[in-house]
């Protein structure tokens, strides 16, 4: 598919929506041709911190992570600051977690160029909110294992991180068809985890927790299938959970992110898009890299394969007033063809909207961020 490509500035400058007026956005600053998988984090200091990967393309060793810093009344990002370098590995996914003692976790995945099954698990820690951050450890060293979404704190103390597990078989390389969920359960603040695997949650992947008012916790879930967002749900803290079952909302195998706002409805960021609208498909992720492993492509011999190319558009932010039942109100933040069967960003051959984030500050602004075309983040503040 061919079309005029288009050149992101990346100034990080606020300015108003020129359709939307409730809406504020900027383009965070990165001098990287790529830029994806955003996590947002509103501190109680009024700033707002952003964390995402950059650098040629994803799977490349140069792919590293960054964050952004929007002080409490400026107008424009600050430059973002480069808090990871393995030359060795891709580093990617990050998520922003601030703990109840007030200490700033960063927390990222790393792998050898596309194998996601090589994925291990990296933090550091910051005491000043971000301002300055202590040395890279090892959170999960267990190959293969992968984070989308951030730790969720309960009120009896347990935290949660959402998990899944990149598997393969002997010999082949990893596309995703053999994904599963769990999470990571720590009861002494993060010195111990402990995993709990999702039942019958193969292909449900991203597992992103919300607590509910009713004590009950909510999952919903990326499908490889590229056909529905999935949902499961425990009542005992996280340690068992029902089986992922199809919502009514579609998943193109993008991310999604939900949160619980202040008034008690739930706010979805996601693609409105499932593998039905596609009239491509590729073959994995990351077939465009070169990998000197030596695995070679899968054989599907039963079940269903990952579904990668289905359009990454429109990006959309969801209401549920019923606890993640329906979705009655669905607003398009940004349109277009979403077109990803390229990763390629140095060409600005891709389209794609993408791996949204989305939190609430305390003055009751909705904040967002997602992939802009593969070339920038995209943050944009709503007032609803």
């Amino acid at each position: 598919m061919s079309q005029q490509t288009v050149t992101v500035e990346k100034t990080g400058i606020l300015s108003a929506d020129q359709t939307v007026p409730e809406f504020t956005t900027a383009m965070l600053p990165s001098d990287y041709p790529q830029n994806h998988a955003s996590n947002l984090l509103c501190l109680p200091n009024g700033d707002t911190l952003c964390t995402w990967f950059a650098g040629t393309q994803e799977g490349v060793s140069d792919i590293s992570i960054l964050c952004s810093r929007l002080r409490s009344g400026s107008q424009q990002w600050e430059p973002a600051l480069k808090l990871s370098d393995d030359p060795s590995r891709s580093e990617q996914n990050p998520v922003l977690f601030l703990d109840p003692d007030n200490t700033l976790w960063l927390i990222w995945t790393a792998q050898l160029a596309g194998n996601q099954d090589t994925a291990i698990v990296r933090f550091r820690q910051s005491p000043d909110l971000g301002e300055t951050w202590n040395d890279i450890q090892t959170l999960i060293d267990e190959p293969g294992t992968f984070i989308r979404q951030p730790v969720v704190v309960l009120p009896s103390g347990r935290w949660l991180l959402p998990v899944f597990y990149c598997t393969v078989r002997p010999g082949e390389k990893w596309v995703g068809n053999y994904d599963t969920s769990g999470v990571r359960i720590s009861d002494d603040k993060g010195q111990t985890w402990r995993n709990v695997a999702v039942p019958d949650s193969l292909g449900c992947v991203h597992m992103c927790i919300t607590p509910l008012q009713d004590g009950r916790l909510l999952a919903l879930y990326r499908s490889r299938w590229a056909d529905n967002i999935y949902k499961s749900i425990s009542q005992d803290d996280g340690e068992t959970w029902s089986s992922p079952v199809a919502t009514s909302l579609p998943n193109n195998n993008s991310s999604i992110q939900v949160t619980m706002l202040q008034n008690g409805n739930l706010a979805l960021v996601f693609n409105n898009m499932s593998a039905a609208g596609a009239t491509e498909r590729r073959s994995s992720l990351y077939d465009e890299i070169e990998d000197d492993s030596g695995a070679k492509e899968p054989e599907i011999v039963e079940g269903r394969s990952a579904f990668w190319g289905a359009p990454r558009a429109p990006m959309c932010l969801a209401i549920s007033e019923d606890n993640g039942e329906t979705w009655p109100t669905i607003i398009n933040l940004d349109e277009g063809d979403g077109y990803c069967m390229t990763n390629n960003s140095q060409e600005k051959r891709n389209r794609e909207f993408s791996y949204p984030t989305v939190t609430q500050s305390r003055d009751g602004d909705i904040h967002v961020a997602y992939t802009y075309f593969r070339q920038a983040i995209k943050y944009v503040r709503c007032q609803l």
